[in-house]
């Protein structure tokens, strides 16, 4: 059985070819919904292999074709084998994919994927919807970027396996910048350096263009004593330190992560601006020393940029990684009156986010990392149940996130009520991918074809 798909993007061949072939590629292509994980990304389109782990145990061998490599024609792969011990490969899984890129003038490419396999046109469709638009809008940044003069960069990151990270992390590669993963174990190789967040090595930075620091201990969870000092302690003292740091070794941009906690858990119909005062809450508290932490970098003359971000949208994680079963399931609802305004964000806007802060020198201080449209919680749940063709009739009684996160962490995260807008981003012109709810969750599920 074959299937051929096909799309036009504005891009030169040559460049195109050449996204394709950086690390990221792959994570930056695979469909969200699927439950498919990189095990080890093929280092060669001409005699590489990828590894992928399916669930079950299994693992998809796809081995690269050195005859069908032809830059900036073509190349192909093919599974290699299959199964948690390298079983004979199932039928099942069979897979031929070729993939071709057509010059339809100097400035776009025609990109055709051919596939041989068993696996329903139902299923495969939406995946390649999915990576044209990925594709598209990727280059589409990285040209903006190229065309505001934005260099190869040498990037250090932190937090860069988490849910951001790794797609920040994946897009910066595909467009040609090196990503130098500071991590806590000793480093693989010579894209991670170690980093001791109490006392990092004073050569740490050396050689880097800019950070961009993500670290920290997850927010969600029970609001107990212990749950809040992690949170503080993994944020405020790793981000001072890693300040200084950036300020002695010539780094020219420090990016740091913040939330759009700093308004306060509840503020009624008051649209937040960055010049907005903070509101109150641990949470509050918190954003507020996080963010001052950074000023030894601005001090030592570095572009500082703190990203406040909203609720990120992702079925990789986050509050839509939770959703998503419950509401497939028939069981989501609004949260109480569901009144309370959500500031969302699509995990590729937020990433075009980060990547501004990298290139637009005139982009400094706090930026609310959010989608120019706020909605409801009513309205992202009838949102989210209408994508997923489910009935959303069960409300959520206050009570409910109470039992899980405790009657802080339920005020302050679940029933939070932040009408927040990028107001910094849109004076600066910035382009979102999308700025409706609907269309960023149906990207992100796979459900365009509805």
């Amino acid at each position: 059985m074959g299937i051929e798909c096909s799309d036009i993007v504005a891009a030169p061949r040559a460049e195109v070819f050449a996204w394709y072939a950086r690390p990221g590629a792959f994570t930056r292509l695979a469909p969200p919904w699927q439950p498919v994980t990189l095990l080890a990304e093929a280092d060669s389109l001409a005699t590489g292999r990828a590894v992928l782990g399916l669930p079950g145990g299994l693992r998809w061998i796809a081995q690269h074709d050195p005859e069908q490599y032809r830059p900036p024609e073509r190349f192909a792969d093919a599974v290699a084998a299959g199964g948690p011990a390298s079983l004979p490969v199932s039928r099942l899984l069979a897979w031929e994919h070729v993939h071709e890129f057509a010059e339809v003038d100097a400035t776009h490419t025609r990109v055709i994927d051919r596939v041989r396999t068993p696996i329903p046109e139902s299923m495969l469709r939406p995946m390649f919807d999915y990576r044209y638009r990925q594709l598209t809008h990727d280059l589409a940044s990285h040209a903006r970027a190229a065309e505001a003069g934005m260099p190869p960069m040498t990037i250090a990151m932190t937090g860069a396996s988490g849910l951001v990270g790794s797609a920040l992390s994946a897009f910066l590669s595909t467009g040609g910048h090196r990503v130098v993963r500071l991590v806590r174990h000793p480093a693989r190789d010579g894209d991670e350096r170690q980093w001791d967040p109490a006392s990092p090595a004073a050569d740490l930075l050396a050689g880097i263009d800019a950070v961009v620091h993500l670290a920290g201990a997850s927010i969600a969870g029970r609001f107990t004593a212990e749950h809040r000092r992690a949170v503080a302690d993994s944020r405020i003292e790793p981000t001072r330190r890693l300040a200084e740091l950036a300020a002695a070794s010539a780094v020219g941009t420090f990016v740091s992560a913040s939330a759009i906690g700093y308004y306060g858990y509840d503020r009624g119909e008051e649209a937040l601006t960055e010049k907005s005062e903070r509101g109150d809450g641990f949470l509050a508290d918190v954003v507020e020393q996080w963010e001052d932490a950074c000023e030894p970098a601005a001090v030592g003359g570095v572009r500082v940029v703190r990203v406040r971000t909203g609720i990120v949208q992702s079925p990789r994680g986050g509050t839509l990684r939770l959703l998503r079963p419950l509401f497939s399931a028939g069981l989501g609802g609004r949260i109480g009156d569901g009144r309370q305004w959500l500031s969302w964000i699509g995990i590729d806007d937020l990433v075009d986010v980060y990547h501004r802060a990298l290139w637009d020198d005139a982009l400094a201080g706090p930026v609310n990392a959010v989608a120019p449209q706020p909605v409801r919680n009513s309205e992202y749940t009838r949102v989210l149940a209408r994508v997923l063709h489910r009935p959303a009739l069960l409300p959520v009684p206050s009570f409910g996130p109470a039992i899980l996160l405790g009657k802080q962490g339920a005020r302050e995260l679940a029933e939070a009520n932040q009408r927040v807008t990028p107001t910094a981003l849109i004076k600066a012109g910035h382009t979102f991918r999308t700025e409706d709810l609907g269309l960023t969750l149906r990207h992100l599920l796979g459900r365009t074809a509805d």
